[in-house]
């Protein structure tokens, strides 16, 4: 293989992957991201037709029946859902299913007279594209270039000039609505926009692979992000790393597995690398992985329990009890629950200054108790304020207010002190400390 034909290939893929991500990136953040798939098989009948009333592949026919049969699956899956009074999942699946089925039947019975394989509109044939071209400017150019840069054209232009009707329709329709945006009418228009981008994309990836790249990249773009403007750019970026990487390793991973000169499909392998980047994002996206969150959640469980830890220690302190190391931190075990914990609470809190050993008994610095007093003055203050306007009972207290007083800052704090009066003690008479 030429580096040409191996550069052309590419950029069909970055093509296709940057006109999936756009409409894409509007469905997933609509929780439509199924709509994708189905919206790719409803438009075989409209791609079938178009062939056989031109009887070639160019020319705008197969758009125009793409774009009918996409719209006609769309309003018959919402005529289904509200006169049928069945799931919306299970209206999809009914229209869809019988469209794909129906677009199957119609490319079969026109293969014989249409230039048009079944194989390459489900699967692709993105190897055999760099090798039918046509002349540009002196220059031979795949023919799929056109369509899918045209198509890419209009889904960039149509996103500028309807960002803020398409971004309050994603949201909030009835708010859109209300606007003046006719939520309705943007949502065909969406659909239809969805449908040319899949006949353009069909041709060279196929149907199957279609959807992957619809999905995927947004999917990965929207753990990175929440602003709109940024999803789109990333699952633009995100697509197009999953176009290069796929065709690479169709060229090379096969060989690294069982050996020799193999390879395998270019379109397949951009969809499996559109998964990993996926999943790779899923997996370590900082915020929003699964790494970043476990290690929010495990920071979040330590700081709560030396807090527990020190407002133990603040209240053995209040009452002038005095235990000794062991009894300590065996109270810390059985009442506070800190369990398996136990010795990394106690190291932060060395390392934090906030209590120490002192004669044999822990006993809290300075540092310290300032943090474990403002614990349990939140947590007196919420007491105080739920027994006066919370159907809680008097023995359910503690539990509330334990829970809540983790994740009461000093503004809100003096914001129950406020609403609470001039309420020195809480509901079981415990004094509750000054702030």
């Amino acid at each position: 293989m030429t580096l040409d034909y191996d550069g052309w290939i590419i950029l069909i893929g970055v093509l296709v992957a940057a006109c999936c991500a756009i409409p894409g990136s509007w469905l997933v953040v609509r929780g439509m991201g199924m709509m994708g798939d189905a919206i790719s098989h409803a438009v075989l009948p409209g791609i079938a037709i178009g062939f056989l009333v031109s009887g070639t592949r160019s020319g705008g026919w197969m758009f125009l029946g793409a774009a009918i049969s996409g719209v006609l699956a769309a309003v018959m899956t919402q005529i289904v859902h509200r006169w049928g009074r069945v799931d919306r999942g299970a209206a999809m699946g009914l229209v869809f299913t019988a469209f794909f089925s129906l677009g199957l039947l119609l490319i079969v019975q026109t293969a014989d007279t249409v230039d048009l394989d079944p194989n390459c509109v489900l699967y692709g044939a993105i190897e055999l594209a760099p090798l039918d071209t046509i002349s540009l400017a002196g220059l031979d150019v795949p023919r799929i270039v056109m369509p899918l840069a045209i198509v890419l054209l209009a889904n960039v232009g149509l996103t500028l000039l309807l960002f803020k009707e398409l971004l309050a329709t994603a949201f909030d329709p009835g708010l859109a609505t209300a606007q003046g945006f006719d939520a309705r009418w943007l949502h065909y228009g969406l659909m239809v926009l969805t449908a040319a981008t899949c006949v353009a994309c069909f041709e060279a990836v196929g149907s199957i692979i279609t959807v992957a790249l619809l999905v995927a990249p947004p999917a990965a773009a929207l753990m990175l992000t929440r602003r709109m403007r940024w999803v789109i750019v990333l699952a633009t970026a995100l697509g197009g790393l999953a176009a290069v990487l796929g065709h690479f390793s169709a060229l090379t991973v096969p060989g690294w597995i069982l050996g020799g000169g193999l390879d395998t499909s270019s379109a397949g392998m951009m969809a499996v690398a559109s998964l990993v980047i996926f999943l790779f994002m899923a997996t370590f996206a900082p915020g929003r992985g699964v790494l970043a969150r476990r290690w929010v959640s495990r920071r979040d469980a330590m700081r709560v329990a030396v807090e527990d830890a020190l407002g133990l220690l603040f209240r053995l302190e209040e009452r002038a009890v005095m235990l000794d190391r062991v009894e300590v931190e065996g109270l810390l075990q059985s009442d506070v629950r800190i369990g398996g914990r136990l010795g990394t609470v106690l190291t932060q809190i060395r390392r934090g200054s906030l209590a120490e050993v002192d004669n044999g008994a822990w006993k809290l610095t300075e540092s310290g108790r300032t943090a474990a007093r403002s614990l349990v003055r939140a947590h007196r203050l919420w007491e105080t304020y739920l027994a006066g306007r919370a159907s809680i009972p008097s023995s359910h207290l503690h539990a509330a207010a334990e829970r809540l007083e983790h994740v009461t800052d000093p503004t809100l704090a003096e914001q129950l002190r406020t609403e609470v009066g001039d309420a020195s003690d809480d509901p079981h008479g415990r004094p509750i400390p000054p702030g």
